[in-house]
């Protein structure tokens, strides 16, 4: 479903930019449409977010993890399409094989080249392989901090930023209970302890701790162990930012997600008025879509 808002134009460019808000049974992309209006698509969530499935500890982290990459893709596609004026759409075969190719790079440039070097720098320097495993883990999280840090220089990529930061502080907005208005909105903080930038720091910590456990591999096993094992790691990584963010009471957990929070810095930026009104009527469209799912399940 589709549909127009006419909202106080704070200003922006002349470009497709939004949000995606996800809730339990709903999603809701917001966008700038190049005439400065605000353009919603809402739609129902596929049966995996509430079924028994996504009640399985670490089983569910894979799946729900997995489609929302699938989900993240055909947001950035509607937006082209809405940009550009065409209607093709990406989906079944099409999406996953997309997004099997995004993650096959990511693999092998933030997984393998880490693992590579810590298994050459072993024989090389005679190094234990906890020593070896340590560097090819600060490796991984170097390349994934200056990635970040690299292409957030970029002036879209720093708007799309501004937009993460719209989503961070609407939702902190409203856990809050303030009226959703850009001015009150404005005033809450980028960061929020449910955000994906945690879990990618949390993953490549975690990935320290679990190979340096294997003990010494051949670079074959190394290799093997890495794509392997990630599945597991994915899994922890997930449950782990889920215990997190359902014990923010606690101050030793507080402590703990301060690397994560600090992380969010680097994928946020501080968004303008207009931005948060995208922001506001996504997460609102968002709302009354899951509210009509309720009711019409009820009746």
């Amino acid at each position: 479903m589709n549909e127009r808002l006419s909202l106080p134009n704070y200003g922006g460019q002349a470009v497709i930019e939004g949000v995606l808000m996800r809730g339990a049974r709903s999603l809701a992309i917001a966008m700038r449409a190049p005439d400065k209006q605000i353009v919603i698509h809402t739609e129902a969530l596929g049966s995996i977010y509430t079924s028994g499935i996504a009640k399985i500890p670490f089983l569910r982290g894979l799946i729900l993890l997995w489609d929302s990459l699938g989900l993240g893709i055909r947001a950035l596609t509607i937006s082209a399409n809405m940009q550009t004026g065409e209607d093709e759409k990406l989906e079944g075969p099409a999406l996953y094989l997309t997004l099997g190719i995004s993650l096959a790079i990511g693999i092998g440039g933030f997984v393998l080249v880490p693992a590579a070097i810590g298994q050459l720098a072993e024989k090389l320097f005679h190094w234990n392989n906890f020593t070896g495993n340590l560097l090819e883990g600060c490796i991984r999280l170097g390349l994934l901090v200056g990635y970040i840090a690299l292409v957030g220089r970029m002036e879209d990529i720093r708007r799309v930023f501004a937009y993460h930061g719209a989503e961070h502080k609407t939702i902190n907005a409203f856990e809050a209970g303030v009226d959703l208005i850009p001015e009150n909105v404005a005033r809450y903080s980028v960061e929020h302890p449910r955000c994906g930038t945690a879990f990618l720091l949390t993953l490549a910590l975690l990935s320290i701790l679990l190979f340096a456990a294997l003990g010494p591999l051949p670079m074959v096993w190394r290799f093997a162990t890495r794509i392997l094992l990630l599945p597991v790691l994915a899994g922890l990584a997930y449950e782990y930012i889920r215990w997190t963010a359902h014990h923010l009471d606690n101050p030793i957990v507080r402590l703990l997600i301060k690397p994560n929070l600090a992380l969010q810095h680097l994928t946020t930026r501080e968004p303008t008025m207009d931005m948060l009104e995208v922001s506001i009527a996504g997460f609102k469209a968002m709302r009354t879509q899951e509210e009509q799912l309720i009711e019409n399940r009820a009746e």
